[in-house]
């Protein structure tokens, strides 16, 4: 049984790939430039775009399951193809997949759902790799954000593949939206004084009022719809995606890591 994977050299496509190898599972990774990337052993690249159906085609050959992404292209619009890419998938006799959720969805979602197929949605909050955004600044000292008090229940980019590898290698998954958290509901200014102390360093917080934050990433070019975005879900962030609810430990048998611990594995990136 091989697995085919989208989106494969992102944050969440690499964790994917990397907990079915866990499992002893052929997998095979689907990436618009083939020729740029390599996996270790067990792991097949090939090419395919998911924004060209009929491109999948040849990597969908012989799949037993197939992890989506709701996104493509260079500037990661959602996918207007949705019931093109169903067909393709269906076609190849493909009978499960896993879909990661983004903010809103493509026309993907509700075409796999109206399908035959077998699916389940991992849907995760805040992702921790995200802090890599900050990475600049904690190694300058001195981090500048709005809503520092603002509490998110991050969940480890390791927990999602773990999750979405389960969903593709086991009975008992379809039809389910797994919301996925982290097992902590923590601030801002609590996840930048982690990053500190797994780097080794003091760094500041400074706390922006949210004109300053809209004016900072207007002059960055941040584009408007991202700027209302970011400061609108920071401002109050969804209490149902940032409450700690167990989903992870559920589904993988494990229970979700921890800020602290994803800090101090990503500690480099911040000395």
């Amino acid at each position: 049984m091989t697995f085919l994977v989208a989106g494969a050299t992102g944050t969440v496509g690499r964790q994917v790939v990397a907990a079915l190898r866990e499992a002893g599972a052929p997998v095979r990774a689907l990436t618009r430039r083939p020729g740029a990337v390599t996996f270790g052993p067990g792991v097949e690249v090939v090419g395919g775009d998911l924004t060209d159906a009929a491109s999948l085609a040849p990597a969908l050959h012989g799949v037993a399951a197939v992890h989506l992404i709701n996104f493509g292209g260079d500037d990661y619009a959602p996918l207007g193809n949705g019931t093109e890419l169903v067909a393709e998938i269906e076609e190849a006799g493909v009978r499960r997949v896993t879909m990661l959720a983004g903010w809103s969805e493509s026309t993907l979602e509700p075409a796999v759902r109206a399908s035959g197929l077998s699916w389940t949605t991992v849907a995760p909050t805040e992702i921790m790799a995200n802090a890599l955004e900050w990475a600049d600044e904690v190694r300058g000292g001195r981090v500048e954000r709005p809503y520092g008090d603002s509490r998110t229940a991050m969940v480890h980019e390791g927990d999602i593949g773990a999750v979405a590898a389960t969903a593709l290698l086991e009975d008992g998954h379809a039809g389910t939206e797994y919301l996925l958290t982290g097992p902590e509901r923590i601030s801002l200014r609590e996840k930048i004084a982690v990053l500190g102390s797994a780097a080794g360093r003091e760094v500041d917080f400074v706390e922006l009022t949210p004109d300053q934050a809209r004016a900072r990433m207007r002059a960055q070019g941040v584009p408007a719809h991202m700027i209302d975005f970011q400061l609108e879900v920071f401002a109050a962030p969804p209490v149902e995606y940032n409450t700690p609810n167990g989903v992870v430990e559920k589904v993988t048998g494990r229970p979700a890591r921890g800020f602290a611990q994803w800090a101090q594995e990503n500690a480099a990136a911040f000395r």
